[in-house]
């Protein structure tokens, strides 16, 4: 059962479990945070291990899978499976949320939103006054833009193929706007005094897009980003020069968020006015209607569409 990005209410909890309660508010959590995982103690990654190995298997941390169709049973998608009216998952899966966040706009920050928001402010880290680049302008790249910009970073491009997305860039505090292509590279250097950006992000899965992420990373200290996601069997080619001469290079999963700890807090932003969540919300459709998602998703058409369940 498809599905990864999501927000609803908790209708009930089986035995043991303390961290939600019926009624409660919540995202989904691909990336869980059990708390107590060597990983989860540490504050150099949010890659918990506590459910790693049977939710890529497809089931929950039992081993079962609860969800069956004619008898049949289905396996959990990134132990989510979102696109249902019900679904179980793991405590440590969920972040309970402020009830004032409308569901529609929380369940962004179930994945790419916080994905880019996090890649600014956990992973790189970004310096007030700093400059950055960020190539790719769906969800992922725009929360890196909005990233830089709650960082305090002095100048934010953005780089796409398409001028609807550049102009939502814009909106979320990029100061330049540039299009995608082989130049982009170069284009970068001359905004940037010929040295390349203090930060750079790759939000696209393009591995030639990454490569260019990597080059327009300023000598001396520049830290790209790659946030994007590869096709399987793709790899990056760097130049090691480019690397002995002070670029550095770091991948970030989830925006290194450890989401039960952060995800309330992006969703505190939100309420307050920092982050515009409602340009992101594209189309709303149904249940019924799932495949019509998948191909506005293929055409570009938007950033999210986003499924409506029930009343």
């Amino acid at each position: 059962m498809l599905g990864h990005e999501g927000a609803g209410v908790v209708e009930q909890v089986g035995p043991g479990v303390s961290l939600v309660a019926p009624g409660d508010h919540v995202v989904t959590l691909f990336s869980p945070q059990c708390g107590e995982c060597v990983h989860c103690a540490s504050e150099r990654t949010n890659l918990c291990l506590a459910i790693r190995e049977q939710q890529n298997k497809g089931y929950l941390p039992d081993g079962s899978a609860r969800l069956s169709r004619d008898g049949e049973p289905i396996r959990h998608f990134m132990g989510c499976s979102t696109f249902a009216e019900y679904t179980v998952m793991p405590e440590i899966a969920l972040a309970k949320v402020n009830p004032e966040a409308p569901l529609d706009r929380a369940c962004l920050f179930a994945c790419g939103l916080s994905t880019g928001l996090g890649a600014a402010i956990n992973t790189a880290k970004v310096e007030a006054g700093s400059s950055c680049v960020i190539f790719g302008a769906g969800m992922v790249g725009l929360g890196a833009v909005a990233g830089c910009r709650l960082q305090g970073a002095e100048r934010i491009v953005c780089i796409d193929l398409s001028d609807e997305r550049l102009e939502l860039a814009r909106g979320q505090g990029a100061t330049d706007v540039l299009a995608g292509g082989p130049d982009a590279l170069e284009r970068v250097l001359e905004l940037t005094g010929g040295f390349g950006a203090d930060y750079t992000f790759e939000a696209t899965g393009n591995v030639a897009v990454m490569a260019q992420a990597v080059e327009a990373a300023r000598m001396g200290w520049g830290l790209c980003t790659v946030a994007g996601v590869a096709g399987k069997g793709e790899t990056l080619d760097i130049v090691p020069r480019l690397l002995i001469t002070g670029r550095r290079v770091a991948g970030s999963s989830f925006g290194g968020v450890k989401g039960r700890d952060q995800v309330p807090e992006f969703v505190e932003r939100y309420l307050a006015g920092d982050i515009d969540v409602d340009p992101f919300l594209s189309h709303r459709i149904s249940l019924d209607e799932v495949n019509r998602g998948f191909e506005l998703m293929e055409a570009q058409d938007g950033i999210r569409s986003v499924i409506e369940l029930g009343g």
